[in-house]
């Protein structure tokens, strides 16, 4: 069975082309214009052993914000795409993942109801080409279009190149841990209401 996702998205702002294989060897294959977002995808695709082809052009002489949202509601376009029916998935993953200074927390559930929690602070507006803020918006634009409830808490933490990096990381070994399958129930969903 594939489990694969692959989408094409195109505004007057961005053209953001990504393709994800949920059951990868963590490959990947990154281009944003935006060097520090491409290091954080990279080890996304690693850390969650996901294969995962990312090529994004967009109006980066305005800012980084569209290319940085745009990307984020593809990624989670292609997580939802791959899962199909869900069948057999774990549907929950959590990961509290330290980096030097830094503990995250990251919890999902793969429910179809989406939800976003974020606590976290930056001391700092800027990581290279990177906004900061722009981590909550990548975050809340992966959740609402793959339908996933999300929770990322800092636990501690002081460096905001840490943080993003324990984020992402975290991330995935929680998306990683929620989408395998369970061969004790692969033929059904992980839901009393029979639908996720």
């Amino acid at each position: 069975m594939s489990r694969i996702g692959s989408v094409k998205r195109i505004t007057k702002e961005t053209d953001v082309e990504i393709r994800i294989d949920l059951d990868g060897t963590g490959e990947a294959e990154i281009s944003t214009g935006i060097g520090f977002f491409d290091h954080m995808l990279n080890s996304f695709a690693r850390h969650g052993l996901f294969d995962l082809t990312v090529r994004v052009t967009g109006d980066l002489e305005v800012d980084a914000h569209h290319t940085i949202e745009d990307t984020g509601i593809a990624l989670g376009t292609a997580i939802a795409e791959a899962l199909g029916d869900k069948l057999g998935i774990r549907r929950y993953g959590s990961c509290i993942l330290p980096h030097d200074e830094t503990l995250i927390l990251t919890a999902l559930d793969l429910s179809g109801r989406p939800f976003f929690v974020f606590d976290a602070q930056f001391d700092t507006p800027m990581v290279g080409e990177f906004p900061t803020e722009m981590v909550y918006d990548f975050f809340y634009a992966v959740c609402y279009a793959s339908m996933m409830n999300l929770h990322i808490r800092e636990m501690s933490g002081s460096n905001a190149h840490h943080i993003i990096e324990a984020m992402f990381k975290s991330f995935a070994k929680s998306l990683d841990a929620a989408t395998m399958i369970d061969e004790r129930v692969k033929d059904r969903l992980p839901s009393t209401k029979g639908a996720l």
